[in-house]
């Protein structure tokens, strides 16, 4: 079978097992409710915590990369203007006007 034909199966598992744990609760529906609305605060405040974390991770995370590229464009930045000062010394002048190869 499909995974795309149990998952209305899962929905209607999920919807009858919170209606059978409402109506068996221990409490008060209106104690319930207070229980269920406050879960709900926590996993509000919990998804906004971890967004938050996964938002300063992702910016230290593109900071880091940044720094790292301009690294590297400044290494070969170097390593361009060294070869080129070791062509000037060698030869005398860069580029070269018309050498033939």
């Amino acid at each position: 079978m499909e995974d795309r034909n149990n998952l209305p199966y899962f929905f209607l598992g999920i919807g009858v097992g919170l209606a059978v744990g409402l109506l068996f609760a221990p409490k008060s529906g209106e104690e319930t409710r207070a229980a269920l609305k406050g879960r709900a605060d926590e996993s509000r405040d919990y998804v906004k915590r971890k967004s938050s974390e996964a938002r300063e991770s992702a910016t230290d995370f593109i900071d880091r990369g940044r720094e790292a590229v301009n690294r590297q464009r400044e290494q070969v930045a170097a390593a361009v203007e060294a070869g080129r000062q070791a062509y000037r010394e060698a030869h005398g002048s860069y580029p070269p006007e018309s050498e033939e190869v």
